[in-house]
């Protein structure tokens, strides 16, 4: 049970009583049913308001039991104006013999981080550039015009239409990765400004859902390369990932698919099809199903914009079949991009690390260069970007030294490598867990 304790103010006259609880008990509060966290000492029954968190029940729950006070920094540009929501949760404070942080995690490495983050504000890395933003934006419209006036000068045969799908494959990864800074609220100062722009671009110009991307991906960030809490590692029995699942399923005598050779059926079934087949039919079900009406506004204004702009020149069908091309080409730019970062590295159940160690164990940064950082939408910067979700990513190279120094003093492995070399290491990272599967499945 927590322990009761009283306060007095200046006057003398004692205040409201507070209540101090252990970590064990803390812990236990960690159920579907029953979410406790912890933010500076504090703690908080979130247990009714996760299903009023704007960033998704479940990424509030995966956080129930533990220290959240570094995710809760990672994730909200403005903490003092969250923190009215959280004061009719609070329900008592760490007992004083407990330690700061949960399960014996290094409590000089998290101040180290929080004093990295600090500095970081001191340096303005918060800061958006609007110049940056501004001109971004702009390249991905003029791709869009490009596209319409090569189709009006040159017609439809099949070199301009080629040219004219690489054009909007570009056009659409690129506003893919520039809905990714407005859905981190990483480039106004005010969130509401980021919501209304992010389901614009995610909206208008990728005919995608703002509410549907912000509860899947707040998610992985949260618990990146955990099972059962990253929806990016579910991968519904067709491949299995890291070094513990093929052996659990080996174990289990799981054959869903013949995972030994996953390393070469991934280039048949997850690059082709992972946005234009599974993507799109989540996205539309999730909006019709959880009622996001605003967003499937916003994404009927962009397959009307996108069919009155081509049906002219290439008739219903036609027009549907170049969107189906474009989104197939996307598909593979999107999953090598995303997937180098993540695939090669740990993924296992939840270890309840600190900040640091969780997010640089589950990414991988690629070396810099201008075509790398366009490429991938500065997600090359991975390790950087875990970290500080909300730092706007033309400040990522800024930070970099800063984080490489303290993964250094804390022996914390910072990986980067070259773009080739990363692509290499998805197939290679499947064809081990492929391995040991087969193993498992044959001999254990």
């Amino acid at each position: 049970m927590g322990k009761g304790g009283e306060k007095g103010g200046e006057s003398g006259e004692p205040e409201a009583q507070i209540r101090f609880y252990t970590w064990e008990e803390i812990q236990k509060h960690n159920l579907r049913t029953d979410k406790w966290l912890v933010i500076e000492r504090k703690v908080y029954n979130v247990t009714k308001w996760a299903y009023r968190h704007p960033g998704g029940q479940r990424v509030i729950s995966h956080c129930a039991g533990e220290d959240a006070t570094d995710a809760f920094q990672a994730f909200h540009i403005n903490p003092t104006l969250v923190q009215k929501f959280l004061k009719p949760l609070l329900i008592g404070e760490l007992a004083p013999g407990e330690p700061s942080q949960d399960r014996d995690k290094n409590s000089q490495l998290v101040e180290d981080f929080r004093t990295l983050r600090k500095t970081a504000e001191d340096m303005n890395l918060f800061r958006a550039n609007p110049l940056f933003f501004s001109l971004y934006l702009g390249h991905i419209i003029a791709m869009e015009v490009l596209a319409w006036l090569m189709v009006s000068y040159f017609g439809t045969g099949w070199i301009t239409t080629l040219i004219l799908a690489c054009i909007l494959t570009a056009s659409q990864a690129q506003a893919g990765w520039l809905q990714h800074d407005f859905g981190h609220l990483s480039v106004f100062k005010k969130s509401s400004w980021n919501h209304i722009v992010h389901k614009f671009v995610i909206g208008h110009l990728k005919g995608a859902s703002a509410n549907w991307w912000n509860h899947r991906h707040f998610q992985h960030h949260a618990k990146p390369n955990i099972f059962k809490k990253d929806p990016d590692v579910n991968m519904l029995h067709i491949l299995v990932l890291g070094d513990t699942q093929p052996v659990e399923y080996g174990k289990k005598k799981l054959k869903y698919l013949p995972y030994n050779h996953q390393h070469e059926y991934f280039f048949l079934i997850f690059p082709p099809l992972l946005i234009p087949v599974y993507f799109q039919i989540q996205i539309i079900s999730t909006m019709i199903r959880r009622r996001f009406w605003a967003d499937l506004a916003w994404a009927i204004s962009y397959y009307m914009r996108y069919f009155i702009t081509y049906i002219p020149f290439y008739g219903v069908l036609g027009s549907l079949s170049l969107l189906t091309f474009v989104r197939f080409l996307e598909s593979h730019w999107f999953v090598w991009v995303t997937q180098m970062n993540h695939i090669p590295m740990e993924i296992d159940c939840e270890k309840h690390r600190d900040w640091l160690s969780s997010q640089v164990a589950a990414t991988c940064n690629i070396e810099q260069s201008f075509f790398n950082d366009w490429f991938t939408g500065h997600l090359n910067f991975q390790i950087e970007h875990h970290l500080f979700p909300t730092m706007p990513r033309h400040n990522f190279w800024k930070v970099k030294p800063l984080v490489k120094s303290l993964c250094a003093k804390y022996g914390v492995q910072y990986e980067e490598k070259p773009l080739g070399k990363a692509f290499i290491d998805i197939v290679g990272s499947l064809k081990k867990s492929g391995d040991l599967w087969l193993d498992a499945y044959l001999h254990k």
